[in-house]
């Protein structure tokens, strides 16, 4: 009987073994890791961010509970009217790649709903007269910042900063942060440097 049970156990320690050693019968897939809204936690790759392709907007002084809704792009008549299904929407924030031309692509923002105000951020200096002066014609409760290399590369364009009515700031993102060359700019100035 004891020989019977010592077989049994060597017979049981040879399959764990051989279990321990095979491959695995598992299905893997081959193609890239599953993403979601946030990426994945176990993926190797890194995006890279710039910091400035959707950023966080906090406003101490605004002490509502509501809820942001981002865009990288301006958002239509139709996003607008989807947007209102959300609870207490309070700020959309939009992160534009380049300045709107002329104002017809911005006559979708007439649209905002009246409980909150778009914040606009856009990449450097105006592009034209024209550019500048399309988010005059906008009708809404609306905040612009302005996040540019460096100085004004004139004072036309330092001018027609000052005359956009809803230019709430112009940031500097500059490794040297330095007043010199924005004196004629008539606007609050930050200044922003990226670390790697």
């Amino acid at each position: 009987m004891r020989a019977w049970k010592i077989g049994a156990l060597f017979a049981a320690g040879v399959a764990v073994g051989c279990a321990a050693g095979s491959p695995k019968t598992t299905a893997q897939s081959t193609g890239p890791p599953p993403s979601g809204p946030i990426g994945s936690p176990f993926s190797d790759r890194h995006v890279p961010d710039s910091g400035f392709s959707l950023p966080l907007v906090i406003d101490r002084a605004d002490l509502r509970l509501g809820t942001t809704v981002q865009f990288g792009r301006i958002p239509t008549t139709a996003d607008l009217n989807d947007i209102q299904r959300f609870p207490s929407v309070t700020h959309i924030v939009v992160s534009l790649p380049a300045w709107p031309a002329t104002f017809e692509p911005l006559q979708s923002l007439t649209q905002l709903p009246e409980q909150c105000d778009l914040i606009a951020v856009l990449p450097g200096y105006p592009p034209s007269r024209e550019a500048a002066e399309a988010w005059n014609y906008v009708n809404a409760r609306l905040r612009l910042v302005v996040v540019v290399p460096g100085p004004p590369p004139n004072s036309t364009v330092a001018n027609d900063l000052n005359a956009m009515r809803y230019l709430e700031r112009v940031v500097a993102q500059m490794d040297e942060p330095s007043r010199s060359g924005f004196e004629r700019l008539q606007r609050p100035l930050s200044f922003r440097r990226i670390m790697e």
